[in-house]
């Protein structure tokens, strides 16, 4: 998983089976969500993240039983829907991955035996270890997203002395206890979780400093996509409207050698990746 995430940079598909999706592009018809995850691995997403209950904390959350229903139909759809694609180009990592977006552990108990799933997106920062020893168990990948408390949960009083200081903390310990599980270095993706538990202040500072993530020797992802500090930045409040400064925060990112681009709209940020290597050159100019 490390080498295949670095040896291009990849762009991750967001397919919401929800009716409150944040962005407006959720759907509860399982044949809509995976005709949109089609669109996205013709338009050259590497990867696609499945969730189905929306981050959104001005709404309750689902049972596990409900999301569990959302999300196996599309599963199981998912692997006739690559057979039946071509990949866009020899950059796209073929087939593209399927990542399910949860933080529930019985969630990803039901999830894993169907042997479809490679990356757990866990959106709840590991605050136990009952998903990281799932992943080990079925051998799965796992994403460690930085946050504080638990999802589902306004924390828009929290406050950092240093961000960066607290996100190094985090992530030492996190990876600290999936290595003791048994986790390998192939199996490991880190998130600095943008607008998370975090205000326009804190995610500024996390793109500024973005490089101090390659410390960790591990594949990053970043959640550009149309993100709350975008639309505060512009004073933008529709989502849809904030491609623009998604594609910016893409720029930074792979400035930063981030790996891994969790994005809505797959086209235009696959073609600015292309063109973006393209002009760069050979990938070692992207990640030494």
């Amino acid at each position: 998983m490390k080498e295949i995430l670095r040896a291009f940079p990849r762009v991750m598909g967001i397919v919401n089976i929800n009716d409150d999706s944040f962005s407006g592009d959720g759907t509860l018809n399982v044949a809509t969500a995976l005709a949109t995850a089609r669109q996205m691995v013709l338009d050259g997403a590497d990867v696609i993240d499945v969730g189905a209950e929306s981050a959104r904390t001005n709404r309750g959350p689902i049972g596990v039983h409900e999301e569990v229903a959302r999300l196996l139909p599309f599963i199981d759809g998912f692997e006739a829907l690559c057979a039946e694609a071509t990949p866009r180009d020899h950059w796209q990592m073929w087939p593209p991955l399927l990542s399910v977006n949860t933080w529930r552990p019985e969630t990803v108990a039901a999830v894993l035996p169907t042997g479809r799933v490679g990356l757990i997106n866990d959106i709840g920062g590991l605050v136990e270890d009952t998903n990281a020893r799932l992943c080990f168990e079925y051998g799965v990948s796992l994403l460690i997203m930085h946050t504080v408390g638990q999802p589902k949960v306004p924390h828009t009083t929290q406050r950092y002395a240093d961000v960066w200081d607290a996100m190094e903390r985090f992530f030492d310990d996190r990876l600290s206890r999936a290595r003791r599980i048994g986790l390998g270095e192939n199996q490991l993706v880190l998130d600095p979780g943008i607008d998370f538990a975090k205000q326009r202040d804190d995610n500024l500072a996390i793109y500024r400093g973005l490089e101090r993530l390659q410390s960790y020797d591990l594949p990053v992802l970043l959640p550009i996509s149309r993100k709350t500090v975008i639309g505060e930045v512009l004073g933008l409040s529709v989502p849809a409207e904030r491609d623009p400064g998604t594609i910016a925060c893409l720029v930074r990112g792979l400035a930063a050698r981030a790996d891994l681009f969790r994005v809505h709209n797959v086209r235009a940020v696959a073609d600015a990746v292309r063109v973006i290597a393209a002009i760069r050159g050979p990938r070692k100019t992207i990640v030494p």
